[in-house]
Formats: structure tokens, sequence, C-alpha cells
């Protein structure tokens, strides 16, 4: 096990040509329009609706701004997990999958929320699509959806659901159903931190939110630990593949994506639900200011 956490970053720079079983495996990028036309119109249409924001915006602009770094950072983040060799990688490699997974669902996930995108993607849409889609927001079913219990077991069911050794090889093997498990992974995480981090925050929400980032990372370095301590790989997709192009056993493989499942993804959950502790019991800070910030944004 040791011997795994050395190889992250050697396999990171062998990512773009890698030889598997002898023969060569060009990882290049993966522009396939199913994947980047999405990135594209989020893009667009998030450039759109700031550019006629900042127009109307006056003092607001700083926030707007600021706002706008933590948007477009998410946006790279994701579209590199999904577009870059990092994915192709992920073909040949589950440990490589992994840290496709974990950019999505992490970072690139809590930077997006973070960014309060709602009002800047509306404006990117012309007066029809804005009204229709601003009506959502008052839908009891995305209200339902946002909640916070709602969306860590939606998330939880995700995480579980997918890393179920049948649907997986599935995915692995057709491009559809993969599409599909990305797809759940950014939806189900966005819902996600969207819960945890509601607008109007009270001590009561915070101190949910603590509880139920910490019951996450339980369950996701959980799967993670049951990969890293199992001697048997799970997945026929890669267990046929035999010597990963990086040189790990597909045992190895998988205990290397499990320990990264375990370790950092678990400590990411951790270390947010120790930061929304610290909120809920100290109610003071709130009160000068820290809670009241959402709810002027």
């Amino acid at each position: 096990m040791r011997r795994l956490i050395p190889v992250v970053p050697a396999m990171l720079a062998a990512a773009p040509a890698a030889a598997h079983d002898g023969h060569s495996h060009a990882i290049g990028w993966a522009l396939g329009p199913e994947v980047t036309l999405p990135l594209i119109i989020a893009l667009v249409l998030y450039l759109v609706g700031l550019a006629r924001l900042r127009a109307r915006a006056g003092r607001g602009r700083a926030l707007l701004d600021a706002r706008a770094w933590r948007y477009l950072a998410g946006w790279v983040i994701l579209a590199g997990a999904l577009v870059s060799p990092l994915h192709e990688a992920g073909e040949v490699s589950f440990a490589m999958h992994m840290i496709e997974h974990e950019l999505i669902m992490l970072p690139a996930a809590l930077l997006l929320v973070a960014a309060r995108p709602g009002p800047v993607l509306l404006w990117g849409l012309p007066g029809a699509g804005r009204q229709l889609f601003g009506s959502i927001a008052r839908w009891t079913l995305w209200r339902a959806l946002v909640s916070p219990l709602v969306a860590t077991a939606l998330q939880a069911a995700a995480l579980v659901v997918w890393h179920m050794p049948a649907l997986f090889d599935r995915a692995l093997r057709s491009e559809g159903w993969h599409i599909t498990q990305h797809l759940s992974f950014v939806v189900t995480a966005l819902l996600f931190w969207w819960a945890m981090l509601p607008r109007g925050r009270g001590r009561e929400a915070t101190f949910i939110s603590a509880i139920c980032l910490f019951a996450t990372s339980m369950i996701g370095g959980g799967v993670g630990a049951l990969m890293a301590l199992d001697t048997s790989p799970w997945y026929s997709a890669y267990a046929d593949l035999g010597t990963t192009p990086f040189g790990l056993s597909p045992a190895e493989d998988q205990q290397l994506a499990g320990v990264i499942m375990w370790v950092p993804g678990g400590l990411f959950h951790l270390a947010a639900a120790l930061v929304f502790l610290a909120r809920a019991l100290t109610p003071e800070r709130l009160a000068d200011g820290v809670g009241n910030s959402d709810q002027t944004a």
C-alpha cells in the first residue's frame, strides 16, 4: 500500500502517452460534442449574463467579479476533468478515473455553487428563457431536492450505486452509460453543495450542514476504504486489461483509487464539516455578518 502513494504524480505526468502490455496507448483530449457543447454553453451563458449584470451593477461589481472568478475556476476544473487526457487515462486506470470523479464532485462543484451563478446564468438567456428558468426556483420539487437531507441522500446514493461492479463495468463499456454516470455525479454534487451553502443561514442550518458533510465523508471514505483494503479487483473491465499503462496490477490500481477516495476525498468533506461545526458553535460570528453575507448576496 505504501508504494502506491508516490505513483500518483508519475501517473499524471505519464498520462499523455502510455504503454499497455507492450502496446502504445495514446491518451489524448476527449473533445466529443456531447461533453464540450454543454460546457461551452454554460460558459457562454455565464459570460453574457456577467456582462449584462456588470453594466447594471454599479457598486455591486466587486462582489459580482469575485463570484465570477469562483465560477470560472470551477468551470476550468470541471472542463479539465472531463476533456483533458485525464479522462481518457481513466479508461485504462481506475485510479485516474477516481481522480477525475473527485475533481468533479469536490472542488469543481463547490466552486460553481459558491459562485451563486443562478442570476448571472439567467441574464445570459433571452427574456422568455429568463422567465421560464427563473420560475424553477419556486417549484416545490426544486426546494425538496436542495434540502440538506435529500441532497445528501441523493449524492450518497450516486456514490454507492455507481460503484457497484455491474453498473461501473457497464459505464466503462458503454459511452452512453459513462455520460449518464458523470452527469449523475455532477448533478448530485451540485445539489449537495447548493444544500450545504444556503442563503439565509442560521445556527441550526449550519449545524445540519456540518452533520451532512460529516456523514458524506463517512460514506465516501467508507467506500474508498473497502476498495483500498480489498486485494481482489471489483471491476472486470479493468481486470481484463491486465497491468495498467502505469505499471500497476488491477488490484493495486483499485487500491490506489480507494486511497484517493478514502483519504483526500474523505478529508475534503470532513474539513468542510469542521468549518461549519465551528460556525454553528460560535453563533456570534453569524450575527456579526458571516451568515448575513449570504442574505445580501
